[in-house]
């Protein structure tokens, strides 16, 4: 039978992370070409990914080819910058215990790339959960997430901006929780959402809208709702 494997905070349910059934220290980053089945072992940082904070530009446990697929993998803490994904890659039922920098990178350079979450979950997410700073569209299904700031954000600020695209499907998110999603409606980022259920707050965000830059300035929230870049209707948010 699957368990939790942290102790959470008095009154606080976590997200089901299932039992590890090995653990490995990583001091560099493990690059993935193809396929990976980690068969649920538990990998964190030490060394040079020992940290776990929100410092910018630390390296990443994982590191994903164009093309490949993690799966099976359980992120522990530190976690440092979790996963960078340099195009099109796969994550199949990988679990965050304590998320550092951010979960996962998407990192891609061609509109067409794609990356996909598939099942899986994450927690203590400080900011971001998932950051999409490349091109292309990210999909998020199946997933659980807990305790966090933004599920997805688009870059806000990066050099180089164009338009990115998420879809959100049968995501439980239970709080506490900012949005789910931020996009930057002057570059005509687009999130779609369906199955979504929020736990615990009313009030959470399920779509914010910001005006990017490229000068590292701090982006401006300017709306937030449905609309022309996110795309959802009240039957696909369900609050509990």
């Amino acid at each position: 039978m699957l368990g939790t494997v942290m102790v959470a905070p008095p009154g606080h349910a976590e997200v089901p992370v299932p039992d590890a059934r090995g653990e490995r220290a990583v001091s560099a980053t493990i690059t993935v070409e193809g396929a990976m089945d980690g068969g649920l072992t538990r990998y964190y940082g030490e060394g040079e990914l020992g940290g776990g904070d929100q410092t910018e530009g630390q390296p990443p446990i994982f590191e994903l080819a164009d093309g490949a697929t993690l799966q099976n993998v359980i992120i522990g803490a530190p976690a440092a910058d979790g996963i960078h994904c340099l195009g099109s890659c796969t994550l199949r039922n990988v679990w965050w215990e304590d998320v550092g920098e951010d979960a996962a990178t998407f990192d891609a350079d061609y509109a067409s790339a794609t990356m996909t979450i598939q099942g899986g979950g994450a927690q203590y997410a400080a900011d971001k959960v998932f950051q999409a700073n490349g091109a292309g569209t990210m999909t998020i299904s199946d997933f659980q997430v807990e305790d966090f700031g933004k599920l997805y954000r688009s870059c806000g600020n990066c050099s180089d901006q164009v338009d990115r695209h998420v879809v959100i499907d049968n995501v439980t998110a239970t709080a506490p929780g900012d949005t789910l999603a931020g996009v930057n409606i002057n570059y005509g980022d687009t999130a779609e959402f369906s199955g979504i259920t929020i736990v615990g707050d009313s009030g959470m965000g399920v779509c914010t809208w910001y005006e990017g830059n490229v000068d590292s300035g701090e982006p401006e929230e300017v709306g937030s709702g449905p609309g022309d870049n996110c795309r959802y209707d009240r039957s696909d948010i369900t609050f509990e």
